[in-house]
């Protein structure tokens, strides 16, 4: 029973981990998109073909 309590504590870590660099991420990319409004439309078409290729790569 042990285990699944440790194993369950590291998921639960790895998860908040994560997420608390997902919304870093999320928050430099708001961070430039305001200091170079010109770059947004380009990072925003480079993320959503990431979102479409990560998830084809990754299969």
């Amino acid at each position: 029973m042990k285990e699944n309590i440790v194993m369950s504590s590291l998921v639960l870590l790895v998860a908040v981990l994560l997420v608390l660099v997902l919304v870093l991420v999320v928050a430099l990319l708001i961070d430039l998109a305001h200091r170079y409004p010109k770059a947004a439309t380009p990072m925003l078409i480079g993320l959503g073909g990431m979102t479409v290729v990560v998830p084809i790569v990754v299969r």
